[in-house]
């Protein structure tokens, strides 16, 4: 199994990223995907999360707006769009299946 995250990176205030999770080893069809992301010294929090059809999404308040959350289920992806960046939303990102299979996470840095 597994998740592999890529896209992170340093960006400026107000900027995007597009956050990709390449899934394989298991039945991506099969589970809800979710990114949660985790900053120095605090707890993971989960950012978004799909159902395993792409037809339901849920949002973190803090990124309600500026993020989007989709997947392909024919290239066993999930994607996170991440718009108006801001400073506190620099962190590690990880991908997850139902919490059951995570990846190994890409750095997230917005700064000036």
């Amino acid at each position: 199994v597994q998740l592999v995250e890529s896209g992170g990176g340093l960006v400026q205030p107000g900027g995007s990223l597009r956050l990709s999770c390449a899934a394989s080893g298991f039945t991506f069809t099969r589970y809800v995907m979710s990114w949660y992301r985790q900053a120095p010294g605090k707890e993971r929090e989960l950012v978004a999360s799909i159902s395993s059809a792409g037809g339901a999404t849920t949002y973190a308040d803090s990124v309600k707006g500026r993020f989007t959350i989709s997947r392909d289920n024919t290239k066993n992806t999930v994607y996170l769009q991440m718009n108006s960046l801001k400073l506190e939303d620099t962190s590690v990102y990880y991908c997850s299946a139902s919490r059951y299979y995570w990846g190994q996470g890409t750095q997230v840095t917005v700064s000036s």
